[in-house]
């Protein structure tokens, strides 16, 4: 099953509480998945792909040592894609912190702030080919 998104942007949710693309904070006891999302993403833009991303975000929320993953890591990546999976529309990052995020040709993806020229660009259709999806609500109406 292919979990990626192809020339689509994801607009930041119609009630998302932010004006600006925003850094998500640490807890106390560690990063949150939006954190490590923005890490990744922001890290190195066009590196991932959703499903790569979620992955990876699974790995290091859940703190999975290196050694489990050399030993099982075909099993633990199975067992995870097994259950559905809330594609990034879902994600905090353009339903709270104000990113859009760009998923190009080859599925790889980019965060774009929502004040920036370049999302300004995507919203209003500049580039033809790339189908625009909204982020999930953060309320039901």
């Amino acid at each position: 099953m292919d979990w990626n998104y192809y020339d689509t942007f994801i607009t930041v949710a119609a009630d998302c509480p932010s004006e600006t693309g925003m850094k998500p904070l640490d807890k106390k006891n560690g990063k949150t998945k939006p954190g490590i999302e923005f890490e990744l993403l922001a890290d190195k833009p066009y590196g991932n792909t959703q499903e790569e991303l979620l992955y990876i975000v699974h790995i290091r929320h859940k703190n999975i040592p290196e050694e489990e993953l050399a030993e099982r890591g075909d099993q633990i990546r199975d067992e995870f894609f097994m259950k559905p999976k809330p594609c990034l529309r879902a994600s905090m990052l353009p339903k709270k912190y104000g990113w859009g995020i760009h998923f190009d040709a080859k599925g790889k993806i980019a965060i774009v702030p929502m004040e920036s020229p370049e999302y300004r660009r995507f919203v209003e259709g500049a580039y033809g080919n790339v189908k625009l999806l909204a982020a999930m609500r953060n309320k039901k109406k």
